[in-house]
């Protein structure tokens, strides 16, 4: 066998064993009642902010923590535990995605979030009556 065709078996094998892990490894958007069921998967969970409920970020004892409550789209209230500082205008998001998994005392530890926050263009047509 020719060392082209060896290395070119090996750069296959190599992208197999890549896709194949990045399946492996990708999380699905589920409910909080899904995430709760199977503790330590990953999961999207999509929900609103709590605004009844505080937001707990004490950057003096943990930079990398903010804790608040959210509200899945089924309605279901869990803790989640963000391992990251608090994000700018979470209190003006309109709807998070939680990138993450729960525990088995029913908190979510989110290891990232997206936020959808209001348009500026929104506001902007709001005021201007467009």
């Amino acid at each position: 066998m020719k060392r082209s065709h060896i290395i070119a078996i090996l750069i296959i094998a190599v992208a197999i064993a890549a896709l194949v892990g990045s399946l492996y490894d990708s999380s699905t958007y589920a409910d909080l009642e899904q995430a709760m069921a199977h503790p330590g998967k990953e999961y999207h969970v999509v929900g609103v902010l709590d605004r009844s409920q505080a937001i707990v970020y004490e950057p003096s004892q943990n930079a990398s923590l903010t804790q608040f409550s959210m509200v899945d789209l089924k309605g279901r209230t869990c803790t989640v535990m963000l391992h990251k500082a608090k994000p700018q205008d979470l209190e003006r998001s309109e709807r998070l995605v939680l990138i993450g998994e729960a525990d088995e005392n029913g908190n979510f530890h989110a290891r990232d979030m997206l936020m959808k926050c209001p348009s500026k263009y929104n506001e902007e047509n709001k005021v201007t009556g467009v």
